[in-house]
């Protein structure tokens, strides 16, 4: 009896001790297989695009405001009433179309008061002419004396004299009988007249009858700073800028539309504005709707040069380092992912335009840069953007919904949690 008792405590002691030797060996296979399982993960997928170079158009983009392309405001160019308003306010009226009339009573009795001097300093020259012919015969045969010959033919000289004065004053008059009718010096839409039937009015007075406009085509100033234009310049003189024979220019109106017609680049001021440090730029744009308006404000997008040999990369595929500089990440011949710090010039659209940095053919990272470090195999396939699904919305309402009554139920819990984000 006592020995089974000693012996108890004996063989307690070794079967612990052989559970524990059993749990140690089936231990240690089990962790090799998990290690050996982790370094036969398959390689990342990720995204790529292949480099490819081609001329890319560099352009700018400025703001600007419309400018008509005739503007002329009617003065009368004579005094008088304003009997009629011979066109309706805000339309369309063509060159030379008549737009008031002004009482011409006077200009009328002008005009007949010189053409009546008129008729007198001729009926005077034909009378003196006759008396000259009739000295001529005289003197041949010296019934008169040379000197009374002389005096009639000087008296015919300034007859004519006075004949022409008189036919200058009678056009005068006949002029400003028809600046009686106010009429328009050019093509275009009419404002607001600012008179009305029975205004005095004067001849060259400083305030316009009505201001016309020439709508189509339409100018667009721009101003671009100095600094930038003296960049391009130098760009175009170096040679790592071509030029652009053809300078086109497009147009983003106020709403955010673009305008449907290119317009082009029509000159550039020869002269820095020193109070902006800017240079005009004036563009002409087609408007046969008048769908542009004079003082509207609008961004002008300007093809300034051309980029010889660049590449067109996904912003998305561009990441920057604290000092600025953009990386790109490509996958190598041997599927290893290589970091490589490339120079923009800007972007075109979603775009970034990249000079330099990279080789034709390389493939650029653009989906998974964030799964990826350099150094680590991938399993690179063609980058396909993707469309957001028109239902998108929906389910992600019905998700906010859904999670109303638990931010009801939380609400501290997710305040602490959105501040520490």
């Amino acid at each position: 009896m006592m020995s089974a008792k000693l012996w108890a405590p004996a063989l307690t002691a070794c079967a612990l001790a052989t559970s524990i030797a059993l749990v140690g060996c089936s231990k240690d296979p089990k962790d090799a297989q998990q290690a050996a399982a982790a370094q036969q993960m398959p390689p990342t997928e990720v995204g790529v695009i292949v480099a490819q170079p081609q001329s890319v158009e560099q352009s700018v983009e400025l703001s600007g405001r419309m400018t008509a392309f005739e503007i002329s405001e009617v003065r009368p160019q004579t005094s008088g009433v304003i009997l009629k308003r011979l066109f309706t306010e805000g339309s369309y009226v063509r060159k030379g179309q008549a737009l008031y009339e002004i009482d011409s009573r006077t200009n009328r009795e002008t005009v007949a008061s010189a053409r009546a001097a008129l008729n007198r300093q001729q009926a005077n020259l034909n009378v003196l002419r006759v008396k000259e012919g009739r000295y001529s015969q005289l003197v041949g045969t010296n019934a008169i004396s040379k000197q009374e010959y002389d005096d009639i033919a000087a008296q015919v000289k300034l007859a004519e004299a006075d004949l022409a004065a008189t036919q200058a004053e009678l056009k005068n008059a006949e002029i400003n009988l028809g600046y009686s009718t106010v009429r328009s010096p050019i093509s275009g839409q009419t404002n607001r007249s600012t008179v009305t039937v029975g205004a005095l009015v004067t001849a060259s007075q400083a305030e316009p009858l009505v201001t016309v406009q020439r709508l189509d085509p339409i100018y667009v100033d721009i101003n671009q700073s100095s600094a930038e234009l003296l960049r391009l310049r130098q760009q175009l003189s170096q040679g790592s800028l071509g030029s652009s024979n053809n300078t086109k220019v497009k147009l983003k109106l106020e709403d955010g539309s673009t305008y449907p017609v290119e317009g082009r680049l029509a000159f550039s001021d020869a002269s820095v504005n020193p109070d902006t440090g800017t240079v005009t730029l004036r563009a002409v744009f087609p408007n046969p709707n008048h769908l542009l308006l004079p003082g509207m404000y609008a961004t002008a997008q300007i093809v300034q040069g051309v980029i010889p040999n660049a590449i067109l990369i996904p912003q998305a595929a561009i990441t920057r380092t604290p000092t600025g500089q953009a990386i790109a990440m490509i996958v190598n011949a041997k599927g290893a992912v290589e970091t490589r710090p490339v120079e923009t010039a800007g972007v075109q659209g979603k775009d970034w335009i990249v000079t330099k940095g990279l080789q034709t053919g390389e493939k650029v990272i653009v989906d998974g840069i964030a799964k990826v470090k350099e150094g680590a195999t991938v399993v690179a396939k063609p980058y396909q953007p993707q469309a957001a699904p028109q239902g998108a919305g929906q389910p992600a309402a019905q998700a906010n919904k859904t999670a109303q009554p638990a931010q009801q139920a939380q609400p501290k819990t997710e305040q602490k949690s959105t501040s520490n984000t």
